[in-house]
């Protein structure tokens, strides 16, 4: 059985659309990044500490994730308050960001620890765009404030790298070592 060990409903329909069946049982983890830790090992991190906190059998297949935008070296994860959505949004605006997903697959006491990085390129924003946009409600449960597959989606110019890493979860990725898991059972 495969878990998904994140509470996200973005990775859910990503995991439903592709196919794939699991249960959802997240784990729950301190998210803050230690001091002067990298975006790349802060993801890689948690993706591991979520998947080993979450309950499982030894057969079962925990996969658990982690995604933050990463903007001038500065993590963006999700906003703390309007304030917070409308100040991330200016910094995304007319400009290019990363977005990283770390992802843990875990069987039994065995780790899988990967990460998948996307640059995503952002149209200028007005503070008429910003302002509406964070009163909306949809950047205030997503790291660095916006819904690539919803509303901010306009504000998008082009996408390098794997779509599904900016809404959550790599699934080719996810997939690509679970066909490597399921072979060696």
């Amino acid at each position: 059985m495969l878990i998904l060990a994140s509470a996200s409903p973005r990775r859910t329909e990503i995991l439903r659309s592709a196919g794939l069946e699991f249960r959802v049982q997240p784990g729950t983890v301190e998210e803050q990044p230690h001091f002067g830790e990298e975006p790349l090992k802060y993801v890689r991190r948690l993706a591991r500490d979520k998947a080993l906190a979450a309950s499982a059998a030894e057969t079962d297949i925990v996969l658990a994730a982690d995604t933050v935008v990463v903007v001038d070296g500065a993590i963006l994860e999700k906003p703390a308050d309007h304030e917070d959505a409308a100040r991330m949004l200016r910094l995304l605006s007319g400009r290019d960001h990363e977005v990283i997903t770390g992802i843990c697959l875990r069987r039994g006491s065995g780790l899988i620890v990967e990460a998948e990085s996307t640059r995503v390129f952002f149209t200028p924003l007005s503070e008429r765009e910003v302002l509406d946009y964070v009163a909306s409600g949809e950047p205030m449960d997503k790291a660095g404030a916006y819904a690539i597959q919803g509303l901010a989606s306009k504000f998008v110019e082009r996408v390098e790298g794997c779509y599904f890493n900016v809404v959550g979860l790599p699934v080719a990725l996810v997939y690509r070592q679970l066909k490597t898991l399921w072979q060696n059972t």
